[in-house]
């Protein structure tokens, strides 16, 4: 028999609201990277908020158990990479549900910089210094101060949608 829901999903009346109100939002996929050479980290963040201004920042929600958070207080930086379409299984990969052998940055080619590790392929970036950050429960609402930004013709962005991508065959 085939289902039309997830067969892992909880019952409906017993899922958090608040999660189901944020699914409702339409939201950017990006892949954060922070890190060093020897030890680079890099996770699928949805959850995040670019403000102009001088400088400018980038807000976004890490959970405070991860690798790359403990990569950002490390290093103190971290590169922002919006994800195309294309990129679909970057997201998966760097979201931990889809097996990367050797690693998720195995054939990627990072360049090591000194904000993190910067994949080459993914050419919309944002290069940050971390500012600050507030531990809200679990997760980190971590604020970063745009150093540089490079900008590719970007014109099919992944995005996220009530549990599935936005735009993309297979849902």
């Amino acid at each position: 028999m085939i289902h039309d829901d997830h067969p892992f999903a909880d019952p409906e009346d017993e899922r958090d609201p608040v999660r189901r109100f944020r699914g409702r939002l339409a939201a950017p996929v990006t892949l954060v990277t922070s890190g060093r050479p020897d030890r680079r980290a890099g996770l699928t963040v949805s959850s995040m908020i670019v403000a102009e201004g001088d400088p400018a920042r980038i807000y976004f929600l890490c959970g405070t158990t991860t690798d790359l958070w403990e990569a950002v207080l490390s290093t103190g930086a971290f590169v922002v990479h919006v994800l195309e379409r294309s990129s679909r299984h970057l997201s998966e990969v760097f979201a931990g549900i889809r097996p990367s052998p050797g690693g998720p940055f195995a054939g990627l080619d990072p360049t090591d910089s000194r904000h993190g590790p910067v994949i080459p392929s993914l050419r919309t970036r944002a290069r940050c210094t971390l500012a600050g950050f507030e531990d809200t429960a679990g997760h980190a609402l971590v604020e970063g101060i745009v150093d540089e930004v490079e900008l590719h013709d970007l014109t099919e962005p992944l995005q996220y949608f009530r549990g599935r991508y936005l735009g993309t065959q297979h849902g």
